[in-house]
């Protein structure tokens, strides 16, 4: 049988290991801001939700509790700004990753279709392709696409890695104009409570969408807002169309949230204050952060959102890893997001309060 897995390129992450070794050997320890995992502690909430709920010998429903599905259409009412979002227009997925390495699967894309995303893009986008067995194009901007044969297009507004936001303006013309090609639209949002410099807008609000799921999803995660890596907690939200089917395929395939972290999520989507909460601590360590690269002589390009700073210093990006694993610090290199990220590094500030301040102090010496 061929190997599907021939169709993947090679997982980045291996290739940072000789790097993790050598930040490693630092004597006072590494500060890895590679990988932007949370650190801090789940919620209480949130764990007195999931142990309260621990007793669950049966099945969960893939569509989720009646309780999880008004908490996710009560949010895309408050924070997104969406308006008359029933059950029928939202859907909890097992983690994000998993949604956007099998959507195009799922939707029945395959040889002949093509799967856009943006030129420094999230690399599972390209892998969910790949599964697929479709075409992917990477853009610069997607109005410059040519429609022929385009079945999905991804946006990501907070960007991974580089925090860019889409201004409303931008999204409009993007959803006429794939509206018009009859193109879907699944906008990954997993960043958008996370606006330092901008406030990041949904393909949901109505001034963006025009009072119209109609061709567009949105993709959301609880793992960096309330600290639910660990949980594999996210749903998607928009064309009542796409996420009935989806629906169907994900019953046959039996992926459920499991029911104590459905609980979790009802209790995380139901609180704001611990999302400001841990706003402030990133908040603390993105400042601290940019000031040290800075006095190290690296640019920091957009970075107005997300959990991650962009920066530069006009060198290749293995050169930047290099030189700051001697100083026991871990950091991404650009070209794991594709070419155009090949003089970059992403700097995740996802660390404590005391591994950001040791990452500081060695940047200043």
């Amino acid at each position: 049988m061929p190997s599907v897995s021939d169709r993947l390129p090679t997982f980045p992450w291996d290739r940072l290991e000789p790097y993790k070794t050598t930040a490693a050997g630092h004597p006072d320890g590494i500060v890895d801001l590679s990988v932007g995992t949370p650190v801090d502690p789940v919620p209480v909430l949130v764990r007195r939700a999931l142990t309260e709920a621990a007793d669950s010998p049966g099945y969960p429903t893939v569509w989720g509790t009646q309780a999880l599905r008004d908490a996710l259409t009560g949010w895309c009412e408050r924070r997104l700004g969406a308006q008359d979002v029933t059950d029928r227009n939202v859907l909890p997925v097992v983690g994000s990753k998993e949604l956007v390495a099998w959507l195009p699967t799922q939707l029945g894309l395959g040889p002949g279709d093509r799967v856009a995303f943006p030129r420094l893009a999230y690399p599972t986008y390209e892998v969910g392709a790949r599964l697929a067995g479709a075409d992917h194009i990477a853009y610069d901007d997607p109005l410059e696409l040519d429609p022929a044969g385009l079945a999905l297009l991804w946006l990501n507004s907070p960007s991974n890695p580089t925090g860019q936001v889409l201004p409303p303006e931008k999204l409009r013309a993007v959803i006429a104009w794939a509206r018009e090609h009859g193109v879907l639209v699944v906008s990954d949002e997993c960043y958008l409570e996370l606006g330092w410099e901008t406030e990041p807008v949904s393909v949901l609000h109505p001034e963006v969408c025009g009072g119209s799921y109609a061709g567009l999803v949105a993709v959301h995660s609880l793992s960096k807002r309330s600290n639910l890596a660990g949980y594999r907690a996210a749903f998607i939200a928009g064309d009542s169309d796409v996420l009935g089917e989806l629906l169907q395929i994900r019953k046959h395939g039996g992926m459920m949230t499991p029911a104590p972290v459905q609980a979790a999520a009802v209790a995380a989507l139901g609180d704001d204050h611990h999302v400001a909460e841990q706003r402030e601590r990133y908040r603390a360590r993105r400042t601290a952060l940019r000031g040290a690269l800075e006095a190290a002589g690296f640019r920091i390009e957009h970075s107005e959102a997300s959990l991650y700073l962009w920066a530069t210093r006009d060198e290749s990006c293995w050169d930047t890893v290099a030189d700051l694993a001697k100083r026991g610090v871990l950091v991404a290199p650009g070209d794991f997001y594709g070419p155009a990220g090949a003089r970059h590094v992403r700097v995740a500030f996802t660390a404590t309060d005391e591994r950001v301040a040791a990452a500081a102090l060695r940047l200043r010496e």
